[in-house]
């Protein structure tokens, strides 16, 4: 647990935050809730400024956080809303580029320390990605702290002109416990059996349907999946912009490929898999990456971003793009139990050396301490 166990045990005000949310990704939503979880448990107050879905999605209040419902917009209306919101903090702590622009939009000519967590990067193109950069500038410049999530967006906050950026690996806990054999046996055999995988490999795929996320490449994959006997299933779980490109692919070309939308239940389908596989351009620290390691399914992932420090020699890496070398990867795994029992068992390790959710929160704790003069 943190230096600091209870700020009311030292006779002190508790510290007060707002954590600012813009209902970004999944990743960043469950940070927020676990940090929320272990500020609370140490005596801190927590005020979370987010879109009413968030909190729908993630339950802030449920762990004794404040929520008050902030739409993701910078308008004047929102940002005085946020402003109100931050009137007494001690310190704010947004969550993202547009959570982040609005809470220095709240805070102008205020002392308020602003702490701000990169937890992932935008992939715009063109004139959006001028854009972008400026404002990624203006953020890093308004941040006393920037955390990022890995150590290349610490290095992305510094270009940015951050005068203190840190590396902050973000702990993502696993959607659930691990259920006795038999149970998971039958709950693996069910989901296959919806599937529509039940006497072949099933592959699976986690994530919205952008471009960045290299489902194109994928679908490239698997033709050659096409020729093995018996021919694996490719399931892909997620909503996005090209779904409907992707599903005219999978129709004109006759690939062994479901798109299945959004599901709520990654915990479920997951742990079914035979393979788990992460073709994006660019990720950070990866919940899909993560959550596979913890289910003890093998994964293959790009070689971009956080994700060769975050999974070590516990995944295959190929090269983003290089669609011969990812179809290589699984038919590897496909073919050889052996590979694919010491890939579990590295995955296992690799993930138990992950920060806890404890450490997280200490981590982050410390960094408030030290902003708000705490001791």
């Amino acid at each position: 647990m943190s230096h600091v166990s209870s700020y009311s045990a030292h006779g002190q005000s508790p510290l007060r935050t707002v954590q600012v949310l813009g209902g970004g990704s999944a990743g960043s939503g469950v940070h927020v809730r676990s940090l929320a979880a272990g500020l609370v448990a140490r005596g801190v107050r927590v005020t979370v400024c987010a879109p009413s879905a968030a909190e729908r999605a993630y339950g802030f209040g449920d762990v004794g956080a404040l929520h008050l419902a902030v739409p993701r917009r910078s308008d004047p209306g929102s940002v005085a809303a946020l402003r109100v919101a931050c009137a007494d903090a001690d310190l704010v702590h947004a969550h993202g580029l547009h959570a982040a622009l609005r809470a220095s939009l709240a805070l102008h000519g205020r002392p308020t320390p602003l702490v701000v967590t990169w937890h992932t990067r935008s992939h715009a193109e063109g004139a959006r990605a001028h854009l972008q950069r400026i404002l990624e500038r203006r953020v890093a410049r308004a941040a006393s702290v920037v955390l990022g999530t890995s150590s290349d967006l610490v290095d992305r906050a510094r270009a940015r002109g951050a005068r203190d950026a840190r590396l902050a690996a973000v702990s993502f806990p696993p959607r659930r416990g691990e259920p006795v054999d038999d149970d998971a046996e039958r709950a693996r055999h069910k989901t296959r059996a919806e599937l529509g995988a039940v006497d072949r490999p099933l592959l699976m795929s986690v994530g919205s349907l952008e471009r960045h996320r290299g489902y194109g490449i994928l679908l490239d994959a698997a033709h050659a999946w096409l020729d093995l006997d018996p021919a694996p299933l490719l399931v892909i779980a997620g909503e996005g912009p090209e779904r409907a490109a992707l599903q005219r692919r999978i129709e004109a070309e006759g690939l062994s490929v479901r798109l299945v939308g959004r599901r709520d239940d990654i915990a479920e389908l997951l742990p079914a898999a035979d393979v788990a596989l992460l073709p994006s351009s660019w990720e950070s620290r990866s919940l899909l990456a993560q959550e596979a390691l913890y289910a003890r399914v093998p994964l293959v992932a790009t070689s971009v971003g956080g994700i060769p420090e975050l999974v070590g020699d516990a995944a295959e890496l190929v090269p983003y793009g290089d669609a011969p070398a990812l179809a290589r990867a699984v038919e590897r795994l496909l073919s050889d139990p052996g590979h694919r029992a010491r890939l579990v068992d590295r995955g296992s390790a690799q993930a138990a050396s992950w920060p806890t959710e404890d450490a997280t929160v200490a981590q982050v704790l410390s960094v408030y301490d030290e902003l708000t003069g705490a001791f």
